[in-house]
């Protein structure tokens, strides 16, 4: 259970870190951006949030591999696994949340949460 708080509590911190203001003038939003950014950005969004909900547990296996070629087998066995839960979790709602919030223009610009957006590209 307090590794479920954990993990609500680490995308709250990251999604409340992407509320920065933004001053520049070149700056896509949805007052200056076409009907069409507007809707692909959306499309977007959402199709990510579907994804990452569906491939969030690809953590697990994705968290080991990548800490046993970073840090040896023994690292791999131990710690990937601890990773690999925090990571799902983190990943599957982030993306709830981007299911959840498609239809706001926030971070940025339809901006995904996580980074990388998706488990299958690299970090």
């Amino acid at each position: 259970m307090r590794a479920v708080i954990a993990s609500v509590a680490l995308v709250a911190v990251l999604i409340a870190g992407q509320w920065a203001p933004v001053c520049a003038g070149g700056v896509r939003s949805v007052d200056n951006a076409s009907a069409q950014e507007v809707v692909d950005g959306m499309a977007g969004k959402f199709g990510r949030g579907v994804a990452n909900v569906a491939t969030g547990w690809a953590e697990f296996p994705k968290q080991i591999y990548v800490t046993w070629s970073e840090d040896g087998a023994g690292r791999g066995l131990l710690i990937g696994p601890l990773k690999g839960v925090g990571m799902t979790l983190v990943r599957t709602l982030a993306g709830v949340g981007e299911v959840a919030t498609f239809f706001l223009a926030w971070p940025g610009f339809y901006d995904a949460y996580l980074d990388p957006p998706y488990v299958w590209q690299k970090e």
